[in-house]
C-alpha cells in the first residue's frame, strides 16, 4: 500500500522559503511520477510541480518557475518542494500525489494516491 507523508509546512512572511518534504513508502517508485499539488479555499486542486523519480526530469507551473525546486532523495524515498520567494498567492494546502506512470500530467485526476496534505501560508 503506497502512503504518502507530507511535512514542513507553516507560516512564512513573503519573500521567505519553506520547504516540503513527502516521505513514500509502500512501492518501488523508480516507475512513478511525482507530484506537488496544492489548493486554495474556494479554488480547485493545481498542479505545482512534478517529476519523474527515474530520470529526475521536472516540471513547474508557469507560476513558480524559477522560484521552486522539486526534487528527490532516492535513499530516503522522498520527494521536495524547496520554495522560495514565497507570495501570498502561495496561500494553500499542499498535497503530494503519486502516480505510476512516466508521463507527468497536471490533472488530479491522473494521480492514484494522495498524501494528507500540509498547510502553507504566506503572510504580506
Amino acid at each position: 500500500q503506497v502512503q504518502l507523508v507530507e511535512s514542513g509546512g507553516g507560516l512564512v512572511q513573503a519573500g521567505g522559503s519553506l520547504r516540503l518534504s513527502c516521505a513514500a513508502s509502500g512501492r518501488t517508485f523508480s516507475n512513478f511520477v511525482m507530484g506537488w499539488f496544492r489548493q486554495a479555499p474556494g479554488k480547485e486542486r493545481e498542479f505545482v510541480a512534478g517529476i519523474r523519480w527515474s530520470l529526475g526530469l521536472t516540471y513547474y507551473v508557469d507560476s513558480v518557475r524559477g522560484r521552486f525546486t522539486i526534487s528527490r532523495d532516492n535513499a530516503k524515498n522522498t520527494v521536495y518542494l524547496q520554495m522560495n520567494s514565497l507570495k501570498p498567492e502561495d496561500t494553500a494546502l499542499y498535497y503530494c500525489a503519486a502516480r505510476p506512470r512516466i508521463v507527468v500530467e497536471t490533472s488530479p485526476a491522473a494521480y492514484d494516491y494522495w498524501g494528507q496534505g500540509t498547510q502553507v501560508t504566506v503572510s504580506s
